[in-house]
């Protein structure tokens, strides 16, 4: 049975394949190539992965995922599309699904938006009712450094609280473009903020996400 997050992937493999390895992305420094390589090491080098929330361990992440940059690009694609090995955690159906919609589905994004003549994409409501839920359990992790309250809220009326305090700024999108916007992506996320001025610049200048 398909998931999200299996869909998600051949999604993203798709993108960095058609865009190949010198292609923008919206994370800053890396280009496709570099994407590609974090994608492969988050999932099969357990070992370096650590580094992506410990910094005394960002060194070695660093060093690991440069000697994945430098293997041939299709290769990491292939590994991309193949996905983890057996013994990861990530081969496990719940696990993937938990950890890796929202990764791929934002990684994806990362390639297609960085292009100055990008289209959005169409969520059907299954994916974006799942991308929801997930933002809705995970939102005050993303929203810890929000120097001001933050409320998200969807189309139809549903909130999550990313952070609680005054004053408050309440941004309005669909699920994809709200984590997005929380995940550190603000400037290229299509959403709404209601708030005072100053408030709403200094939510737009956070650095956001986990």
């Amino acid at each position: 049975m398909s998931t999200h997050a299996r869909r998600e992937r051949l999604l993203l493999a798709d993108l960095l394949e058609t865009y190949g390895p010198e292609a923008p992305t919206l994370c800053e420094g890396w280009r496709t190539r570099e994407l590609a390589a974090h994608v492969v090491v988050r999932e099969r080098r357990a070992d370096a992965a650590g580094g992506i929330l410990i910094k005394a361990l960002q060194p070695r992440l660093e060093r690991v995922q440069q000697e994945f940059a430098a293997k041939p690009y299709e290769e990491l694609i292939q590994l991309i599309r193949t996905g983890p090995p057996r013994m990861s955690p990530f081969s496990l159906k719940q696990v993937d699904e938990a950890a890796n919609t929202v990764e791929f589905f934002v990684h994806g994004e990362d390639v297609r938006r960085a292009r100055p003549d990008w289209t959005p994409r169409e969520i059907d409501p299954v994916l974006a009712d799942a991308l929801w839920r997930r933002l809705e359990t995970t939102a005050r992790a993303y929203g810890r450094r929000c120097p001001v309250g933050l409320v998200l809220r969807r189309p139809n009326g549903q909130v999550a609280v990313a952070r609680k305090g005054t004053p408050v700024v309440t941004v309005t999108g669909e699920p994809g473009e709200l984590l997005l916007f929380v995940s550190g992506r603000q400037d290229a996320a299509r959403v709404e903020l209601e708030g005072d001025e100053k408030s709403v610049a200094r939510v737009r200048e956070a650095k956001l996400g986990l």
